[in-house]
């Protein structure tokens, strides 16, 4: 592939467009300021407003949530994986039916793998914008988001519906739902039953891995993050990993599915038989299959980039072997 046919399937951080109206909980107090983005594959946004910057089937979805001080996503749940590392900022991470059962305070660097089947949210704690990026489960990502009941009257209450069919409706835009749309049912009372309320001293250990410690583990070979013999011990159709300097390698290597490198710290030179581009923090590359190729850094100091690959097996529900 040629240099410029690469940069096609480069999405610069610069270069991202949000989308405001995402979600349910887009006119809700204290969520209103929140942007999404869909970098890679259709995403979960109920808005046909969002933006895919590349629509390329992967097995899996990568996006990202931008929020400003103080904002907060509302409590949801997935079918599929969602794992999060933080790219800028402070952010808690709290779970449960109202939010209560467990949270997480995580750091720059920091990824979490929020089991699925359980209500989940978070908000920016930090005092600047801040920006998580996300790796969601499956090509259609679950089939979308499942709301607890109070974001979905919340939102009602400032305007915003969602139809069974998973498209918002904006009553201040003049929107109502079309004919044959109904409301998007709210969780029975014997439905939410079955959604666990975890504590922290559960979710912690298992599905949570500190920045610093993978550096640590990084340091002669990359370090699985998340997978079948990860850190954090799962099978959601894709696999995480770690590299910074002292593991970053020079040898050409290649897969046979897309892969995507995210730098998280420093910046990064992507090379091929066919020219090299450079990456920086924020930015995401989807590489082709059965293209050879390197990713080392290209400058002194911090160097760091997660890397994410499909593995074939099904997207589903946390695994437990």
């Amino acid at each position: 592939m040629t240099p410029a046919e690469m940069e096609s399937r480069i999405v610069r951080y610069g270069d991202l467009r949000p989308c405001k109206t995402a979600f349910i909980d887009a006119h809700t107090p204290g969520s209103d300021q929140k942007e999404n983005f869909t970098i890679i594959g259709g995403g979960v946004s109920e808005s046909p407003d969002q933006h895919v910057h590349i629509a390329i089937p992967h097995g899996f979805n990568i996006g990202a949530a931008g929020q400003p001080p103080k904002c907060r996503n509302s409590l949801h749940s997935h079918r599929t994986a969602e794992v999060f590392f933080v790219l800028k900022g402070r952010w808690r991470f709290f779970w449960g039916r109202w939010g209560t059962a467990g949270e997480v305070v995580l750091e720059e660097g920091d990824i979490i793998n929020i089991p699925t089947g359980i209500f989940r949210g978070f908000e920016n704690i930090g005092t600047d914008y801040g920006m998580i990026m996300a790796v969601l489960g499956g090509d259609d990502a679950g089939g979308g988001v499942i709301w607890a009941p109070q974001v979905i009257e919340d939102a009602q209450a400032h305007g915003l519906v969602l139809g069974d069919n998973g498209k918002l409706y904006d009553s201040k835009k003049g929107q109502s739902l079309p004919d044959g749309i109904g409301l998007m049912p709210v969780l029975t009372e014997a439905e939410l039953a079955d959604f666990p309320e975890p504590t922290a001293r559960t979710v912690v250990p298992g599905f949570v891995a500190r920045y610093w410690d993978l550096m640590a583990m990084a340091d002669q070979t990359p370090i699985q993050v998340i997978g079948e013999k990860g850190v954090l011990k799962d099978r959601p159709g894709f696999e995480v990993a770690l590299m910074n300097r002292n593991s970053a390698s020079e040898e050409m290597h290649q897969h046979d599915r897309p892969s995507v490198l995210m730098p998280m710290r420093g910046h990064w030179r992507v090379n091929w038989d066919g020219g090299s581009v450079t990456l920086a923090p924020g930015d995401t590359m989807s590489f082709p299959e059965n293209i050879p190729h390197n990713a080392v850094p290209s400058m002194t100091g911090e160097a760091s980039l997660y890397h994410v690959v499909a593995t074939g097996d099904a997207a589903g529900p946390t695994w437990q072997g």
